[in-house]
């Protein structure tokens, strides 16, 4: 009972609101989805609505279940549509503008998504996977009392908007798995369609293979989300004259949502809220302050035994180091308590790695801002070591100790193999990957007398081979070849040998982002490279061989005369041993007896038991006998079967 309360982890969380706390121009609020209304704007924050005016001031929160998102106005103003999770599924929701009970409009067990309203603000326009025979889902409308929904002409549908007649509808067909792919430009990218719903005849806004979103219709103007000019921006399309607009020059960041109201639109720009004004095409920040109870901003306690990341096991197994949302803490194998070396909540650390000694554990913290290497000690007292990795900033991974305890190695989001002398402090960069591929885990091992390290990285031939790095010369030498693929090395306990897994079978297999390649199993064998010249091989050829004896009576016996048969026998046998021939032996089936064959198709007789415990194991083959038939060299009822015949491995 007591390791299972250790596993829960449990610590106090001391987060501070962000918005509460500084100005809204000095930190980002982080709200999105914003609706607009004549005289108000809606918007989610930390799982609430919020309501503010439009000329921004201090915000009401709406609702307090905690799962609500995707506000929408309804055209006249009175109803705001929403998704909630209050009963343990997201389903559509609407409450008046006000604020009030929010009433549940669908009821299938799977996700309804709020999308928008009819222009006659009668019914919610959601999307829904309820009739999905795969990966997509089609748009459905439901009215203010709920009821059964009825479902949109288009097969597949997402992001949508009618027009303000109601008889064409703008929609994004298809969803795209990772929308903050930025500038992509695969198979997943989001046309705008508009169907006409009474004949079902289809335009598309002009586009060369951009992602384009949140349509909203805006008079006879449909505005939408596009990157076709790089970051994330506000276009326009006349539905009259044809024609593609850059509504907003946008030198920031990427814009996330945009929604309209019934004079002006409103969009997301890194957690701000914007108004845009087609009429002039000027935005006005809406400034909004927040100041009401929200329980995830106070200090609290969390439990975060089901939210740990990495983890590393002391050098005597006694105690554990995990990371768990953003900590660095250490658990007893039995006796103790858990110990937080961190206790820095609004900082990220990542990656702890036990020092071989056991004094100290290193990890990446991004306190300053960008990440760096800490260390401390294990019990958590004393001051931190922090040491700089170096322009141009990025994300680093697996620290890795060496052995003396003295140097840590790591590799980065751009694929570069690093290490660094702990008392220096200077990264050294070692080496780089040559490509990309999320199913290899970039590593580097170190030899025994931490002066070598050893890693596999990409050929141009799309192989691994396997390296080493000397920290004395600064040089990089391949080991293996490159006609097989070569990975995970490390070194022996000695620093001899270079033990890695390679496979000679991995071609033809793709890139791991073409799935024709995963019918072809890829199996990997261990193998050993011999680092120094002259070394033994761990894996030389073996053979296990029978030691003869000299025969002590051999010399009290050269006076007598040798028995011919004995002589003529053992002749025979180093013949059929010396020339390489295999003896072979019959059975009779209707006799049950073992016969033996000599060499050269010689007529069989019965074999004793000591003629054939004269014979090799490996020379011995077993033919069954199953024909009357009489081929040459064999007695009738013998017949050798060669589709039958096995090898016997076991000494007679």
């Amino acid at each position: 009972m007591r390791h299972q309360m250790m596993l829960l982890l449990v610590m106090l969380l001391c987060v501070s609101g962000g918005a509460a706390a500084a100005a809204p121009d000095e930190a980002p609020l982080l709200a999105h989805a914003p609706t607009l209304s004549r005289t108000q704007v809606v918007f989610a924050y930390g799982g609430y609505l919020w309501s503010v005016p439009r000329e921004g001031g201090e915000a009401r929160q709406l609702t307090t279940g905690g799962h609500e998102g995707l506000p929408g106005f309804s055209p006249d103003g009175n109803w705001i549509a929403f998704t909630g999770e209050y009963d343990g599924n997201f389903d559509a929701f609407v409450i008046p503008a006000d604020g009030g009970e929010p009433r549940r409009l669908t009821w299938h067990p799977g996700p309804d998504i709020a999308v928008g309203w009819t222009p006659d603000s009668k019914k919610v326009l959601f999307r829904s996977g309820r009739e999905a025979y795969a990966d997509l889902e089609r748009l459905y409308t439901v009215g203010l009392e709920g009821g059964w929904p009825e479902v949109l002409p288009m097969w597949r549908a997402e992001d949508a908007s009618f027009s303000p007649d109601g008889a064409r509808i703008a929609y994004v067909p298809n969803l795209k798995w990772q929308a903050a792919w930025k500038r992509y430009r695969g198979g997943q990218t989001t046309p705008i369609n508009i169907v006409k719903l009474v004949d079902l005849s289809l335009e598309r806004i002009p586009r060369e293979n951009s992602n384009d979103t949140h349509p909203v219709w805006f008079g006879d103007t449909i505005y939408f989300l596009s990157d076709r000019n790089g970051l994330v921006t506000l276009f326009s399309y006349d539905t009259k004259t044809k024609a593609v607009k850059q509504a907003i020059d946008n030198k920031g960041l990427d814009l996330k949502s945009v929604s309209a109201g019934p004079d002006a639109l409103v969009y997301e720009q890194f957690g701000g809220i914007y108004l845009f004004e087609p009429r002039n095409g000027r935005s006005t920040k809406v400034q909004i302050h927040i100041s009401g109870d929200l329980p995830a901003t106070r200090p609290h306690f969390e439990k975060v035994g089901e939210k740990i990341q990495n983890a590393a096991i002391s050098p005597s197994g006694v105690r554990a180091v995990f990371e768990a949302r953003g900590e660095i803490l250490t658990v007893p194998a039995e006796k103790g308590d858990v110990r937080n070396l961190t206790r820095t909540t609004a900082v990220a650390e990542r990656d702890p790695a036990w020092s071989p000694d056991g004094k100290s554990i290193a990890f990446f913290s991004d306190e300053s801002g960008e990440y760096a290497l800490h260390i401390v000690a294990q019990t958590g007292s004393g001051a931190v070591k922090k040491i700089s990795l170096g322009n141009p900033p990025s994300f680093f991974y697996s620290p890795t100790w060496s052995p003396d305890s003295k140097k840590i190695a790591y590799t980065d989001k751009r694929m570069n193999f690093w290490h660094v002398d702990v008392e220096k402090g200077a990264p050294v960069r070692v080496d780089n990957d040559r490509y990309e591929d999320p199913s290899v885990n970039l590593a580097v091992g170190w030899s025994p007398d931490s002066k070598w390290l050893t890693y596999s990285k990409f050929l141009e031939n799309h192989l691994r081979a396997v390296f080493v790095y000397s920290l004395e010369s600064a040089k990089v030498s391949q080991i293996t070849d490159g006609l097989g693929d070569a990975r995970y090395p490390v070194f022996d306990k000695g620093g001899k040998e270079l033990i890695f897994a390679a496979t000679t079978d991995l071609g033809l297999t793709a890139g791991w982002l073409d799935l024709s390649s995963f019918q072809h199993p890829v199996l990997r064998h261990i193998y050993a490279a011999v680092l120094k010249k002259g070394e033994k091989s761990p894996v030389e050829p073996q053979s296990d061989e029978e030691k003869v004896e000299e025969n002590k009576d051999a010399a009290g016996d050269k006076g007598k005369e040798a028995d011919p048969r004995r002589s003529r026998a053992t002749a025979r046998r180093r013949r059929a041993g010396a020339g390489g021939l295999c003896a072979r032996a019959g059975v009779d089936r209707r006799k049950d007896r073992l016969y033996r064959f000599g060499a050269g198709g010689r007529r069989p007789h019965p074999a004793s038991a000591r003629q054939l415990s004269l014979f090799h194991p490996h020379q011995l083959d077993v033919i069954a006998a199953a024909s009357s038939a009489r081929p040459m060299g064999l007695r009738p009822g013998i017949q050798e079967d060669h589709h039958r015949r096995r090898r016997l491995c076991v000494r007679l």
